[in-house]
C-alpha cells in the first residue's frame, strides 16, 4: 500500500515519529496493516552498525532487503533509520515504484546542538546512544531531503525540538491523509508509483532465483544430514550432492542447528547482493554449487 521513509540526523526523534505515525494510521477508518523496519528489528547495535563504511553498507543492505521482501499493496512499511544518503533514499524509492505503491518521506528536522544534547541525555540514562566519533561523522555526512527530488517527494517535515512529536502534529496528520486517501481517476494530490516493464521483469527474475536458491540449499542440507545419519557418527570423506557437482568437504559432525544457521546466512547474503548486482543463479545446479562453495569455506574456517 505504501512505503514511508523516515529520515533525519542521529537522535532527532525518528523512532518516536515512526511510532506516532504507525499509531495514527492504525486509528484511521481503514486500519491498515503497518510495520516498522529498523535496526532493532534485527537486534543490531547502532555503534557497531555505523562503526565503518563496510558495516554501514551491510546495515543498509539488510534493511533494504527486508523492505523489498515486505512491500505489498496490502500494507504500509515504515523505514525507521537515518536514511541520510540521498542515493539510498533513491534505492528505496525504486523499490516502491517496482511494487506499485505510494511513497513519501517524513523528515525530523532538528538542529545539530539539540541532537547532540539528546544523544548525551540518552547516554546518561544508559539508553542506546551513539559514540561521539560516530555521532559527529553521521552528522557531517547527512544529506537533507529536498522535495524537488522525486525520491524525496512528497516530503512531510516535523520540528521535534520546537513542536515535539505527537499524533496530532501537522506533518503526521498530513502524512496519514496522504497514505490513506482513496485514489480514483480524478485524484491528483496522491501519486501511486507505477512499475516499469524493466522493474517488473527484474523482480520476477529475482523472485524465481531466490526460490530456486531456497529449494536447492534445503536439498543440500538434507543430503548432509542424511549422509551423517548413515555414517552413524563415523568419519565422512565428503558428501556427494550430484553428478558434476562439487562435494561438501566435511570432516567433523555438523549439527542441524549449525547447518540451518549457515543456510540462513547464505540466503541473506545472496539476497543482499542481488539488489546491487546481478540476480543470483536461477537454476538449481548453480545454486547448489554456490552453496557448497560457501559451506566448504565456512566449515574449513570454523
Amino acid at each position: 500500500m505504501a512505503l514511508v521513509v523516515i529520515c533525519g540526523q542521529p537522535c532527532s526523534g525518528k523512532s518516536t515519529a515512526a511510532a506516532c505515525l504507525a499509531e495514527a494510521l492504525q486509528e484511521t477508518e481503514s486500519n491498515p496493516s503497518v510495520r516498522i523496519i529498523n535496526e532493532s528489528s534485527f537486534h543490531l547495535n547502532r555503534n557497531q552498525s555505523y562503526a565503518d563504511m563496510p558495516s554501514e553498507k551491510n546495515l543498509r543492505g539488510v534493511l533494504r532487503s527486508e523492505v523489498d521482501r515486505s512491500l505489498s499493496r496490502d500494507n504500509i512499511i515504515i523505514v525507521d533509520s537515518l536514511n541520510s544518503i540521498k542515493g539510498y533514499r533513491y534505492e528505496l524509492w525504486c523499490l516502491a515504484r517496482a511494487a506499485g505503491t505510494r511513497y513519501c518521506v517524513l523528515h525530523c528536522d532538528v538542529e545539530e546542538p539539540h541532537c547532540r544534547k539528546w544523544n548525551q541525555e540518552r547516554r546518561e540514562k544508559s539508553e542506546p546512544a551513539y559514540e561521539d566519533r560516530i555521532f559527529e561523522d553521521l552528522v557531517r555526512r547527512f544529506e537533507r531531503p529536498d522535495s524537488k527530488n522525486r525520491w524525496d517527494s512528497p516530503l512531510f517535515e516535523l520540528s521535534p525540538s520546537k513542536d515535539g512529536i505527537e499524533k496530532t502534529s501537522a506533518a503526521v496528520i498530513d502524512a496519514v491523509s496522504y497514505l490513506t486517501k482513496k485514489v480514483d481517476s480524478r485524484t491528483k494530490d496522491v501519486k501511486v508509483l507505477q512499475p516499469t516493464i524493466a522493474t517488473q521483469n527484474a523482480r520476477f527474475s529475482e523472485a524465481n532465483s531466490l526460490y530456486e536458491m531456497d529449494r536447492a540449499t534445503l536439498e543440500v542440507m538434507n543430503m548432509i544430514v542424511e549422509a551423517q545419519s548413515r555414517a552413524m557418527g563415523g568419519p565422512l570423506n565428503g558428501v556427494s550432492i550430484g553428478l558434476g557437482l562439487p562435494s561438501v568437504d566435511i570432516s567433523r559432525p555438523v549439527g542441524l542447528p549449525e547447518l540451518r544457521r549457515l543456510r540462513r546466512t547464505f540466503i541473506k547474503l545472496t539476497g543482499q547482493s542481488s539488489l546491487s548486482g546481478p540476480a543470483p543463479a536461477a537454476d538449481a545446479d548453480s545454486a547448489k554449487r554456490m552453496f557448497v562453495d560457501y559451506l566448504n569455506r565456512e566449515l574449513r574456517n570454523g
